[in-house]
């Protein structure tokens, strides 16, 4: 189950264009694993900085600023470091801790079906006894990024059978029906489970 429960907001999250970034952020962190143990249930400028802090420690982001408060880079230089970090995140696989997050999600079972791969190779992926080919990693990448938007409108089993009903905007299969052999995210039927996903953000209803 998720984390993050947002119950109070202060800046610099305070407006309509930061704060859906911000929680955005911190789906996705959550997601790939990366924003440890504990609730959280605020957004503020002491939550950004220990998150962000955690965000680097796993190799993300690091060339970006701390923090950048509305009085030092204006609403406008937030808003952009906000960004900045989503395509960060988008674009930074860290198998180490997406493994077992996803393990811990879906299920050794699910997660290794999803990926193409046995449950014994997997297994030893996320034992540490085999390297994560790159390959593997970024489908663990982007199984981590779907599940980040799944998140608000799914709790962990609702994540759990979203991969496997036949859905009317994929043609009447299901998303795991897309993730075809040897897939790769850029592959067109991981694309539109990725579509899907994310119209979720905008629409609880799709």
């Amino acid at each position: 189950m998720s984390k993050i429960r947002i119950r109070t907001v202060s800046e610099p999250f305070d407006d309509r264009r930061s704060l859906p970034l911000g929680v955005q952020v911190l789906t996705r962190a959550e997601a790939m694993g990366i924003l440890g143990k504990g609730a959280i249930d605020r957004l503020d400028a002491s939550v950004w900085v220990n998150v962000l802090a955690r965000i680097r420690r796993a190799g993300v982001g690091r060339h970006l600023p701390e923090v950048v408060p509305p009085a030092a880079g204006g609403r406008e230089g937030f808003v952009r470091q906000l960004k900045q970090l989503n395509d960060a995140l988008e674009a930074s696989p860290v198998p180490a801790s997406e493994g077992p997050r996803l393990d811990k999600l879906l299920g050794r079972e699910l997660l290794a079906r999803l990926l193409r791969v046995s449950v014994v190779s997997l297994r030893r992926y996320l034992a540490g006894q085999r390297t994560v080919p790159d390959s593997v990693a970024a489908r663990l990448h982007f199984l981590a990024l779907v599940a980040g938007d799944l998140a608000g409108a799914y709790n962990d089993i609702g994540v759990r059978r979203w991969f496997d009903r036949p859905r009317t905007l994929l043609g009447g299969r299901s998303p795991a029906e897309l993730l075809e052999p040897e897939w790769q995210p850029e592959d067109p039927g991981p694309r539109r489970v990725r579509d899907l996903a994310r119209a979720l953000v905008w629409s609880p209803a799709t």
